[in-house]
């Protein structure tokens, strides 16, 4: 698998960043829908820590991209990109995170519980099965369990989806593993606020008011700490906007004036 896909014409002034960790691919819809107005970059994470990630993406942007870069990071990629922002804030003109994690540990505490409270009895059973198999299969076969958790939890995470495609071309559980540790450390420690003091440019967050992560974990840490920052909820939208039979447009509308 190649570490990056691009889409309409230079200058690639704009990139996507896809979540996971460990599932890249994901954000090819979006990448989609702006290519007519952008050329944009979808870098695909391969690094296997956290650290590596971050330059990874610095070397993707530095050789493919037009910097300053419009940064669009969804999910795991908003804190990806929240990083990556404060280490090289001259890179990124504007921050973007859809979808994002909370901030600090408080607020996590009930997002699988959130979760899988919207399954069935036997989806539950299923994701607790999957759980238990990841914990203690062996290697060549957590790729594919990581996939079939992935899927049944995309559907906890959505509202009243459109028919949609799952986008992701490899689900990477040893890279799943390995960086989201270091992210939750970052996070437990309160590194990952702070860097926010680093970040310059101005952020928005975009999030759906049925998203799992809660709104607060995300809207009351950033605002305390960054310079210019702006949270909007979207109503009757889950975990990925741009599914949502009731939000898609007004995803799309809000994103697209934010790039402009």
């Amino acid at each position: 698998m190649k570490n990056l896909r691009k889409y309409g014409k230079a200058p690639f002034s704009l990139a996507v960043i896809h979540g996971g960790p460990g599932a890249p691919g994901e954000m090819a819809t979006v990448a989609r829908e702006l290519e007519s107005r952008w050329g944009v970059l979808e870098p695909l994470q391969k690094a296997k820590m956290l650290k590596g990630q971050i330059e990874e993406l610095k070397t993707v942007l530095e050789k493919n991209g037009d910097p300053p870069i419009l940064l669009i990071g969804f999910s795991w990629g908003a804190w990806l990109s929240f990083i990556f922002t404060a280490n090289y804030p001259t890179f990124v003109k504007k921050l973007i995170l859809i979808g994002s994690g909370p901030y600090e540990e408080k607020y996590a505490t009930n997002i699988m519980k959130t979760r899988l409270s919207r399954l069935t009895e036997e989806e539950r059973s299923k994701a607790y099965t999957l759980m238990k198999e990841l914990n203690g299969s062996i290697v060549r076969e957590k790729n594919k369990l990581f996939a079939q958790f992935g899927r049944l939890i995309s559907k906890a995470d959505l509202y009243n989806p459109l028919p949609h495609d799952d986008e992701v071309l490899e689900y990477q559980y040893g890279i799943y593993q390995s960086v989201w540790e270091d992210a939750k450390i970052l996070r437990r420690s309160g590194k990952l606020l702070e860097l926010g003091k680093q970040i310059k440019c101005p952020v928005v967050a975009i999030h759906g008011d049925y998203d799992p992560h809660p709104p607060e974990g995300i809207k009351i840490p950033l605002s305390s700490i960054l310079v210019d920052f702006k949270f909007v909820l979207i109503k009757d939208c889950g975990h990925y906007p741009w599914v949502e039979r009731k939000a898609r447009s007004r995803f799309y509308s809000i994103l697209k004036s934010e790039l402009d």
